[in-house]
């Protein structure tokens, strides 16, 4: 049954391939990375190893998980290349902006058998950790039968997801009992993963490796001078992250914002770079706006359109409140970790079902403020504009949360290295 359905799934994938190429094609015509390095999408590679240790996060928000956990992957086996795949040029981009050459980073291939070969014979990976939750049907089995062990490090599920793979149990289960085992984030998630196959032994609570993100000095200090060419004196909020339709949202908002102060500023940070432009010309219908990418700011501004890669924890780092999108539409949010640990107060639409295991902890602290449309929003804006000390103090709660919740990263190196040292595959240096 379970060949069966992996042989239909690589069939419908053979099929949709020129499509998914034509979808590439068509996203370079907004962000041109989109055009780059194709080859590397069918398995051909510039480069191989003998052997290296292999992590794939598939976009930026993976990259930005991952990121502890390479930095000490790199401390614990210098000796050995690191290879970095994700899927997405944004992804490659964060990824070049945090290690530079100190990594490799090519492109994950498409999940069909010809192109999944060619990746493992010219990498050679010791062995695979998958960032989150990414099941390849194709890219499991066929590491299984090369006897690479695989792992899923930060796993997530969510009950949406889980009730996806649900209709394909059969394979699920043949997945998920293929890795060595399953660092899920919580317990929910854990529970979840055992309910579609996953062996019990295999899966082990971990906590989220984004709790453990820390702000380097540098990044403090751009931020704090940031802060002060946007205007140290003005109320400034981020909207992060955001998707169609919460754009409108975030700029209505800040018009009724503006009315009790009236040099608010909004700093807006779409979700997908591929709608700067889109976003751009929506600011230009009602508000006068600088955009990130223009390095030019005018005092007179109602927006700053976040319109780079990779800048989003600076940008954090210069608001007075942020605002995390995916959430007032059924995107089931985004990372609010990233400005609670600038001590931020953090302000989310209803729809987090991605994140069902963290916002509660916010949410029962009090350090979360929970809207529904923009009248919502701009009444929690400004009341928190015309009271700092509860500013501060929501931020200094979301802050703590996130320090007690360290530990991640430790737990899940601890079963990395027990992993390759159980394979002596490789030892510490």
């Amino acid at each position: 049954m379970n060949k069966h359905m992996r042989f239909l799934y690589t069939v419908l994938l053979y099929l949709f391939l020129p499509f998914i190429f034509i979808r590439l094609w068509w996203r370079s015509k907004r962000l041109p990375a989109y055009a780059k390095r194709w080859n590397e999408r069918l398995g051909f590679y510039p480069l191989s190893f003998p052997a290296c240790i292999w992590v794939h996060a598939v976009s930026v928000g993976e990259v930005v998980a991952a990121i502890p956990l390479i930095t000490e992957l790199k401390t614990l086996y210098p000796h050995l290349p690191l290879l970095v795949t994700t899927t997405t040029p944004t992804g490659a981009n964060r990824l070049n902006q945090a290690f530079g050459d100190a990594i490799y980073h090519v492109y994950l291939p498409y999940d069909v058998p010809f192109a999944i070969n060619r990746f493992l014979t010219a990498m050679n990976p010791i062995a695979g950790f998958i960032i989150e939750t990414e099941l390849w049907p194709n890219l499991i089995a066929l590491s299984k039968k090369k006897n690479i062990p695989l792992a899923l490090l930060n796993a997530r599920l969510s009950e949406k997801s889980a009730a996806g793979y649900k209709r394909i149990h059969p394979l699920t289960k043949e997945m998920l009992s293929s890795f060595n085992f399953i660092a899920a984030q919580g317990q929910q998630d854990a529970l979840r993963f055992i309910a579609l196959g996953a062996p019990e032994e295999k899966v082990t609570v971990t906590g989220n490796i984004k709790f453990d993100v820390n702000i380097p000095d540098e990044l403090q200090q751009s931020a704090k001078a940031l802060r002060m060419q946007l205007g140290e004196s003005r109320f400034i909020w981020i909207a992060a992250s955001t998707h169609a339709e919460e754009e409108e949202i975030a700029i209505a908002a800040h018009k009724k914002l503006q009315e009790k102060i009236p040099n608010a500023l909004l700093i807006l940070v779409p979700r997908h770079p591929d709608r700067f432009e889109e976003v751009a010309k929506l600011c230009a219908q009602s508000m006068q706006f600088s955009r990130r990418s223009e390095k030019a700011l005018s005092p007179s501004i109602d927006v700053y359109l976040g319109d780079t890669l990779g800048e989003l924890m600076l940008l954090y780092g210069a608001s007075d409140v942020a605002f995390v999108g995916g959430s007032l539409i059924e995107r089931g949010g985004h990372n609010v970790l990233e400005p609670a640990v600038w001590a931020k107060p953090l302000i989310t639409g209803p729809h987090w079902f991605n994140f069902a295991e963290i916002n509660p902890l916010f949410l029962q602290a009090g350090a979360l403020i929970e809207v529904r449309n923009a009248s919502e929003l701009a009444e929690v804006l400004i009341e928190l504009a015309q009271d700092e000390e509860k500013q501060k103090k929501l931020g200094q709660v979301a802050q703590q949360i996130v320090t007690a919740n360290r530990g991640a990263k430790a737990k899940q190196l601890l079963l990395i290295q027990a992993l390759l040292a159980a394979n002596k595959l490789c030892k510490v240096r």
